[in-house]
């Protein structure tokens, strides 16, 4: 199927993994998930509110629950936002940001705002937060959610996210959730594959270094920085992280205690070898977990820029 949509992707995609089962999960619809808003309501009461939809727990996160339904607009319980409508896979960075009430953080491209509620309910709306992100459409929509989820310690910036290169040492814990090619959500429209092109992935692999230097450079001393895409090319992932290796006094950890199963980073691509320390990354592709494909590296910044 895929090859029928756009051959020169199926093509790149066989070089990175080419089991029939990673093709069949990359075109397999989504389970729906929502995350509960504990920033709304207690864990347990929204459980029970809501056990006429829940069918099952995310493994990895205590909030992620999945939905018997998808059109969940009209719930009382989205609109009051108690819950918020968050892939699985993506519920996994702020986890790893190691976050605490009274914190300074940055999220560097915040929008629609999943992410960024989830910070706050970590911190239980307790620090601040700088939620960014350059389009001022999308960051009217992470307003709106982070309105509608009662976050109160969250600044929203329309910046490019490479200005806060300049904000040195600030933040506790910073995410770059950083734009890419989004193979992963091909699970959920077919146009994410219709619209790649292979210089498409050169050019934000560019991008995603330029904006996770910022991060760095904006994180404190021993902060730390969680760098993560929805697509699978190493150029976007790896690449990056190596980039970020060889450039600042950053480490990667390994992400430990979470009950996810993922593929091996990925050491080399198209004649290119990277750091043995990107074997700490998370690499999820869509049959691990039955989820988006994801890719996830928790860094720790060594010493002050």
């Amino acid at each position: 199927m895929l090859a029928e949509i756009n051959n020169e992707l199926y093509e790149r995609l066989r070089k990175i993994d080419d089991t029939d089962e990673f093709f069949e999960f990359l075109v397999k619809p989504l389970k729906n998930t929502i995350r509960i808003n504990t920033l709304k309501v207690r864990l347990e009461y929204a459980i029970e509110r809501l056990r006429n939809y829940i069918i099952g727990r995310v493994p990895w996160c205590k909030e992620g629950f999945y939905f018997s339904i998808s059109e969940f607009g009209g719930l009382p319980e989205y609109k009051l936002g108690i819950i918020f409508s968050q892939e699985a896979a993506s519920m996994i960075p702020p986890l790893i940001m190691e976050l605490q009430p009274g914190m300074t953080v940055l999220d560097i491209a915040a929008a629609p705002g999943a992410k960024t509620t989830q910070i706050a309910q970590y911190m239980e709306n307790n620090g601040c937060i700088i939620a960014n992100d350059i389009n001022p459409i999308r960051a009217n929509i992470l307003i709106s959610n982070i309105q509608r989820c009662g976050v109160i310690i969250a600044a929203v910036t329309v910046k490019d996210g490479r200005f806060f290169r300049k904000l040195r040492n600030k933040f506790d814990s910073v995410l770059v959730d950083a734009q890419c090619s989004n193979i992963g959500m091909i699970r959920k429209s077919y146009k994410h594959a219709k619209l790649w092109r292979l210089k498409s992935v050169y050019s934000l692999s560019k991008l995603q270094k330029d904006l996770l230097a910022s991060g760095i450079y904006a994180a404190k001393p021993g902060g730390v920085i969680v760098y993560s895409t929805c697509t699978v090319d190493p150029i976007e992932n790896e690449e990056v992280v190596d980039y970020a290796l060889s450039n600042f006094e950053v480490k990667i950890e390994k992400v430990e205690g979470l009950p996810i199963k993922t593929s091996g980073a990925i050491l080399e691509f198209e004649g290119k070898k990277y750091s043995e320390e990107v074997r700490k990354c998370l690499r999820i592709h869509p049959q691990n977990n039955d989820t988006e494909a994801f890719f996830i590296a928790k860094l720790r910044k060594l010493e002050s820029y």
